[in-house]
């Protein structure tokens, strides 16, 4: 499946091709349905009676575009925007708990991530700009899977845990299996992602986020997540990654520029109007150094 992200230009009416070249397109969604759920339980219920064709709508800036540009066409929406239960930060022992609904400017916000997790409310204060972090969720990004995203590589470099919730009952999904390809996850048809549990890091200073971007708004061209020893890209292949080689190299002792040469391994950046691949292998390169550096000057 080709990679088109809106053009962020006043006129709207172009689409950026996974060349670069202009598309017209027509940003007029197809026909549906919408419904609102008051709980989980009703989310799910309209989930089963309305099939595959239904989607789960939360703040809506993953999904709406898809639709104005007919990439997705559901026929029912269910709106889980006011679900309150599924939009928390929660202390559990040895774990942080996150609702799926909780936005990015929650978790920009919270007392107990600057405390256990400084990495994640960090790395949620570089999303988009006010507006997005207002209404943007974790869940909502996580589920979108692009691999373009902040908040996919965050979580793979935390280790985290995702609780999916559908008739069946919950279950739970690691980080490194969830995402399975480009907009594409393990979760299952009629499945809600509701809540994302997250080890505490010890200690929680030794982390860094870097990503480079022609304006703050932007997607990230290359980023990079650092969490002790745990090392994840963005934009470099069709998931967020891990850069199995560079921990490989810390593991065994490598200092930062040795181990950053190994940034680069392994993965299969995409080629697009903001960079060709070998840029990215650059970029990658240079920001785990630095995000190395970062993490040891913590420390």
């Amino acid at each position: 499946m080709p990679v088109h992200r809106l053009s962020q230009h006043r006129q709207g009416h172009t689409v950026r091709g996974p060349g670069g070249e202009r598309e017209a397109v027509q940003l007029i969604p197809a026909p549906f349905t919408y419904k609102r759920a008051w709980s989980v339980d009703e989310a799910l219920d309209l989930a089963v009676q309305n099939g595959e064709e239904a989607k789960f709508l939360a703040g809506g800036h993953s999904l709406l575009p898809l639709m104005k540009l007919r990439l997705a066409v559901p026929e029912v929406l269910i709106d889980i925007g006011r679900l309150g239960e599924l939009s928390y930060v929660r202390d559990d022992d040895s774990q942080i708990l996150v609702g799926a609904l909780t936005t990015y400017d929650e978790l920009a916000r919270s007392s107990l991530l600057a405390g256990e997790l400084p990495l994640l409310a960090h790395a949620a204060s570089r999303v988009g700009d006010p507006q997005i972090r207002h209404r943007g969720t974790i869940g909502g990004s996580l589920v979108h899977a692009d691999p373009a995203a902040d908040l996919p590589a965050v979580v793979l470099a935390l280790d985290a845990t995702l609780i999916a919730r559908g008739p069946g009952g919950s279950r739970e999904i690691g980080a490194g299996e969830f995402f399975r390809g480009l907009f594409e996850t393990a979760l299952q048809p009629g499945e809600l992602l509701t809540e994302i549990r997250i080890p505490k890091p010890r200690p929680a200073s030794e982390w860094s986020f870097q990503k480079f971007t022609k304006r703050a708004i932007d997607w990230a061209i290359v980023g990079v997540v650092v969490q002790g020893g745990r090392v994840a890209l963005v934009n470099m292949g069709q998931t967020p990654v891990r850069a199995s080689g560079v921990e490989e190299a810390l593991a065994a002792g490598a200092g930062t520029r040795d181990a950053a040469a190994h940034a680069a391994e392994g993965t299969s950046p995409p080629t697009d109007i903001n960079a060709d691949g070998r840029y990215r292998e650059h970029l990658a390169r240079v920001l785990v150094a630095r995000a190395l550096e970062e993490s040891a000057a913590r420390t």
